[in-house]
Formats: C-alpha cells, sequence, structure tokens
C-alpha cells in the first residue's frame, strides 16, 4: 500500500515552486491578464530591455549597469505568471541565456570588474521565474541554459567568496529546480551537463541559503529518475543530507528529508544506504519539528523505511516515532494526519508494535479518522487498524472503546477501504475465543454498563455459534441487548434490534420470546 509521493509534499499547487523566490515575491500580489493596449505597451516595455541585454554584453561600466537593470525589470515583471508569455514572447530567453555567462576580456586582465555576477545572478533569477510555466522549459534550455548555470554553481571557485558569488550561485540552483519541475528529460539533462557534483558539493557551502538551494536542485532531480538518485549517493552526499536532518533551521532540515525521501522512493538498495548511513533517528527527531511539512516528510520516510525489513519496524518503535506519530492523529492538518496513518500503518505490521501503537493511545484517533471524508486518510487509518487488530491483546479494547459498532457503521469512500474493514472484522471474529473471549465476559461482569453493552454488541456479531448460550445465557448477554430496546437512544434501540435478530438467525437456542425477531425487521447491511 505504498503512497504516492508527489514531487513537493506540501506544496499542492505548482505554483509552490516559486517557495525559493520567497524574497522577492509578494504573494498576496493581485495577477490580471494584460490585454489591448495594457498588453502592447507592456511588450514594448519587454522588447526595450532585451534590445539593452543584446547590445550591452561588455565589461564597460555603463554596459553593466544597464544589462543588469535589464534583468531586474525582467524578473520584476516575470514574478505575474500571467504575464510570462508577453515576456517570452518579447524574446527575452536567449538574451538572458547570453548574459548567464560574463562577457569576454582581454587575457590577462585582473581588473575590477563593475557589477560582477550581478548580471548573471539577475539572469539566473528571471529565468528560473519564467520556467514556473513548463510550456517554457524547453525552450530555455535549448537557448544553451544548462551548461552556464551548472558553470555559475562553481563560481565560488574562481572568485573570493562575496555576497554577489553567494547570491548567483543560489539563483542558479534555483532556476535548475524550476527548470527539472516534472521534467524527466531536463532532469537527465541536468545530469548530463554535470550539475549534480557540484550541487553535492554546495551542501557544504557556508552559507545556509546556497545550502537550501542545492538541496532543493537534489530534491527534485532525485524525485523518478534512478540515474540521477544513483549519482547523487555516489558524490557521497548521505553524511551531509543526514547532518542537516539535525540543523535546528526548519528550512534547511525540510530540504535535507524532501531529498532523502525521493532518494528512497521505490528503491529498496538506496533505502538500506539510508540507514546504514545513521538517517533513522534524525528522521524520528524530525516528528517533532515545528515545521509542519518537515512532520509530514519524515512520517512518510518512516513508512518507507518500515516496508524495508521486520527489524527496521521494531527499530523505528524501540526509538521512540510511535508517541509522535499518534500525536499527528489529533492535528488539523490533514496531510500530517494522512502520512501519520501510513506509518503507523506500517508499523502495524509487527506483533509487538501492534499492542504497543494500541498502548500508547493510537487505537482511538485512529477509529476516530474513519469518519474522515478524505478517501487516503480514511484508507490508511482502515490499514493501520487492520494491523491492529492481529494482536489478541487489542482485541478486548477495540471491541472496548466501540470500535466494531465504528468499522459496522462507517461510510467508506472507497472500494479498497470497505473491503480492508469487511478484513478486519473477519480478523476480529477469528480471535474471540479462549484468553480473549474469557476477558471479554469479564468485562460483560464488572464494566460499566456502557462498555457491558459495547461487549454484548460486538459478540453478537463476532462470537461462534458454540459459545452463544454461554455469553448469552449463562452471563447475561441477551439481557444487556434487551435492555438496549428500552434505551432513549434510537441508535442503541436498533443497534439492540438487529444485534438481537443477528443471534435469532444464527439458531441460537433461547425461549420462543427470546428468539422472536423484533418487528419491524431493520433492513441493515452486516
Amino acid at each position: 500500500m505504498e503512497l504516492q509521493r508527489s514531487e513537493d509534499q506540501g506544496l499542492p499547487e505548482r505554483k509552490g515552486q516559486k517557495r525559493k523566490l520567497e524574497e522577492e515575491i509578494q504573494e498576496d500580489r493581485e495577477i490580471s491578464l494584460p490585454t489591448g493596449d495594457a498588453r502592447r505597451a507592456l511588450l514594448a516595455e519587454v522588447t526595450a530591455q532585451v534590445t539593452v541585454l543584446e547590445s550591452a554584453f561588455t565589461w564597460r561600466e555603463s554596459d553593466r549597469s544597464a544589462a543588469k537593470r535589464a534583468t531586474h525589470v525582467l524578473a520584476e515583471l516575470a514574478k505575474n505568471e500571467e504575464v510570462v508569455n508577453v515576456i517570452v514572447e518579447g524574446g527575452a530567453v536567449p538574451a538572458l541565456v547570453k548574459h548567464l555567462q560574463a562577457p569576454p576580456c582581454e587575457d590577462g586582465d585582473r581588473s575590477p570588474k563593475p557589477f560582477e555576477h550581478e548580471v548573471e545572478k539577475g539572469s539566473a533569477f528571471a529565468l528560473g521565474l519564467l520556467a514556473v510555466k513548463p510550456e517554457h522549459q524547453q525552450l530555455i534550455v535549448d537557448s544553451g541554459a544548462l551548461s552556464h548555470l551548472v558553470n555559475l554553481l562553481r563560481r565560488h571557485k574562481d572568485s573570493s567568496i562575496s555576497r554577489a558569488v553567494i547570491s548567483v550561485i543560489r539563483r542558479a540552483a534555483d532556476a535548475l529546480t524550476n527548470l527539472a519541475h516534472e521534467n524527466s528529460s531536463i532532469k537527465t539533462r541536468v545530469r548530463m551537463e554535470g550539475g549534480i557534483p557540484p550541487l553535492v558539493e554546495l551542501l557544504e557551502f557556508t552559507d545556509t541559503k546556497v545550502q537550501r538551494a542545492a538541496a532543493g536542485a537534489l530534491r527534485t532531480l532525485a524525485f523518478k529518475n534512478d540515474e540521477n538518485k544513483n549519482q547523487i549517493v555516489e558524490c557521497n552526499a548521505l553524511p551531509t543530507l543526514i547532518l542537516m536532518l539535525r540543523s535546528e533551521d526548519a528550512a534547511i532540515h525540510y530540504e535535507a528529508v524532501g531529498v532523502i525521501g525521493n532518494l528512497v522512493h521505490s528503491s529498496p538498495n538506496i533505502k538500506k544506504e539510508v540507514l546504514a548511513a545513521g538517517a533513522l533517528q534524525p528522521v524520528i527527531g524530525l516528528l517533532n519539528s515545528c515545521c509542519s511539512e518537515s512532520q509530514r516528510e519524515a512520517a512518510l520516510l518512516l513508512g518507507q523505511f518500515a516496508a524495508t525489513d521486520s527489524d527496521c519496524k521494531v527499530h523505528i518503535v524501540q526509538r521512540g516515532a510511535v508517541r509522535p506519530l499518534i500525536e499527528m492523529l489529533h492535528s488539523p492538518d490533514v496531510q500530517l494526519k494522512e502520512m501519520s496513518t501510513f506509518a503507523l500503518g506500517r508499523l502495524a505490521q509487527d506483533t509487538h508494535n501492534q499492542a504497543g501503537i494500541a498502548h500508547s493511545g493510537g487505537l482511538v484517533p485512529l477509529l476516530k479518522l474513519l469518519d474522515s471524508k478524505n478517501g487516503s486518510l480514511q484508507h490508511n487509518a482502515a490499514f493501520a487498524l487492520y494491523g491492529l487488530a492481529d494482536n489478541e491483546d487489542n482485541v478486548s479494547d477495540f471491541i472496548r472503546v466501540g470500535g466494531v459498532q465504528r468499522l459496522q457503521d462507517g461510510e467508506f469512500i472507497v472500494q479498497a477501504t470497505k473491503d480492508c474493514v469487511a478484513k478486519t472484522l473477519k480478523r476480529l471474529e477469528e480471535k474471540i475465543h479462549g484468553r480473549v473471549l474469557n476477558h471479554l465476559l469479564y468485562l460483560m461482569r464488572i464494566a460499566e454498563k456502557p462498555v457491558q453493552r459495547r461487549v454484548a454488541l460486538a459478540l453478537a456479531y463476532l462470537c461462534s455459534p458454540d459459545d452463544q448460550r454461554t455469553i448469552f445465557i449463562d452471563n447475561n448477554g441477551l439481557e444487556l441487548l434487551l435492555g438496549l430496546l428500552g434505551s432513549t437512544s434510537t441508535k442503541q434501540q436498533l443497534d439492540g434490534a438487529v444485534a438481537l435478530y443477528k443471534l435469532s438467525n444464527k439458531a441460537m437456542t433461547l425461549s420462543p420470546m427470546d428468539a422472536a425477531p423484533p418487528s419491524p425487521t431493520p433492513q441493515v447491511s452486516l
């Protein structure tokens, strides 16, 4: 029951890629599509800036200043996605790609360069914004952008580290992220252009924003691309990524856990390498992150780890994952609950984990999530409960808290969930004997009345015909069911009537009055 990992878990819209350009973008900007005179004016402005870029490819200070200003104007315009098409139509892409590299200079010229790195930074930023639209990604690549962007990743090796160098490296990494987003051929092209080794090196860069940008690019390049995954691992990225998991900077550990998540997805060999490199404990630690996106990624990743082997399932629980995963079940964040139930469902395939999850308070919130209107969340909760029902130590608790009634009464969205619930009820039914049955009979004698009634109701459906007399005559189960008929709750009356009818259909030996079906006979699907 593998969940599909989206490339940006928690960023449901494609606009989420602009997250990497957040310093310059105002999220609440009003967007309108230019028409008529406004469109013509915009196109004229774009054309003017393109003309400047085409004529200012020199080291003269005036040209560098004009080129810097032109890239800035185009980037500001490109922040509005609705005008990106006009910018591309105006010929901005080849002009911007040209300025991803420095102008030529005479051999041996070591004089200070005006606006060094600034124009390249502005061009990379503008192209990254244009690349948010998938239809422009290939145009930018075909114009020769990739090799220049990869070269920009290495700028710190040829220059002293300055604010401008840091900025141009970050913008280059961000542009690669947007170009490769959901584009498998461009992901491959980035690898072929040699982009992965410098990105891995930048994970150790002194500036945290560069680290984030490099990790974000690797995260995108690793998604559903086995060759890229393998090269990232071969470049020894794992030790640094695992260190980043322990960062107190939420933006850093969010990107790191995202890279690792995409590396291990559908790659069992890389999963083993990641675990061997020591990722397990820091990932568990992220369940308590202040960043809900990191929590979601960590929960999903633990679910993937838990599929590796039974030992890993046990180790995850031993290292403290269960309680924070259960706490997530109470979150208002639906995606967080979805990932938590996914992880708990995987962990609940181990016998001892099943008892531990229930004992730690996981049973009731999982049952409540059966009422969710989110199909994936509801299904994950049902699958986790199916695992918990496999342990005899959990059966009495299942019944005591009304779990059988919830399973029977639930409105389930997809057929797979309905099938899972039916199998859970069958699993519970198969365990109603021996010490489980004795414990339930004990509860029918000494527990509070609501619990006694829940037990009687559940046993009416789950018990073997051979045990009916013991339960319902010798231990007063029938009296408890009859008592429901006098309840002020219509639902309890109906539950009692249906349970009695169920018993009568099992041909239990009762007195004629007791065995008579209720009238009218409720039409309940069982």
